[in-house]
C-alpha cells in the first residue's frame, strides 16, 4: 500500500488511530489519549507564538526511508512549504520535526523517527516525553535547546488560566 492509497481508502479516515506506513507498505497505527493531543496543540501553540515566519502544522505526511512517518507537530519555511504543499507526503521534511511520546511508542522508537526525519532533510527534531520534558537535536546530536526557536521552554506545561 501507498500513502496516497491510505488517504483515499474511506474506511481508514475515520478511525481513532494515527496512521503510518513503514517501509515495505504495512500500516502501523498508534491510539492517541488526552494528553498526547494536550502536548500537541501546547507545542503547536508556543511554536506559532515564538516563530512569526513560516508555518505551524499538526501531523504532516512526510516521505523517509522507512516509508511515510507522521510527525505530531512540524513548523516549515515559507519556501519548503512551496515545495510540498501540494505533495500528499512531504518529500522534504520541515525544518522543525516534533514527536511527542504515547503510551504506544518506546524511546528507541522515537530515537528512529529522529533520524529518519533528519535523514529526510528536517533540521532539527524535537522529543517531548510523558511529562512534557522536551529534547531538541540536530544532526551533530543533542542540543541544550533549538537553534531556530531558543526561547522554546524545556517543559511543557499547562497554561494559567488567571
Amino acid at each position: 500500500m501507498n500513502w496516497q492509497e491510505v488517504c483515499d481508502n474511506k474506511t481508514l479516515q475515520e478511525l481513532p488511530f494515527k496512521i503510518e506506513l513503514n517501509k515495505w507498505g504495512q500500516i502501523v497505527m498508534s491510539p492517541v489519549k488526552v494528553r498526547h493531543s494536550f502536548f500537541q496543540g501546547r507545542i503547536q501553540s508556543l511554536l506559532e507564538s515564538l516563530l512569526k515566519i513560516g508555518t505551524v502544522m499538526p501531523e504532516l505526511a512526510i516521505q523517509t526511508t522507512d516509508g511515510v512517518k507522521v510527525a505530531d507537530v512540524v513548523w516549515v519555511s515559507d519556501e519548503r512549504l512551496d515545495v510540498i504543499e501540494e505533495e500528499t507526503a512531504a518529500s522534504i521534511a520541515p525544518e522543525i520535526c516534533v514527536e511527542v511520546k504515547s503510551a504506544s511508542n518506546t524511546l528507541e522508537e522515537m530515537l528512529i523517527k529522529k533520524e529518519l526525519y533528519l535523514g529526510a532533510g528536517a533540521v532539527e527534531v524535537w522529543l517531548c516525553d510523558k511529562s512534557g520534558a522536551m529534547s531538541f537535536y540536530n544532526r551533530q546530536g543533542q542540543l541544550d535547546a533549538s537553534l531556530l526557536a531558543p526561547d522554546f521552554p524545556n517543559l511543557i506545561q499547562r497554561q494559567s488560566r488567571t
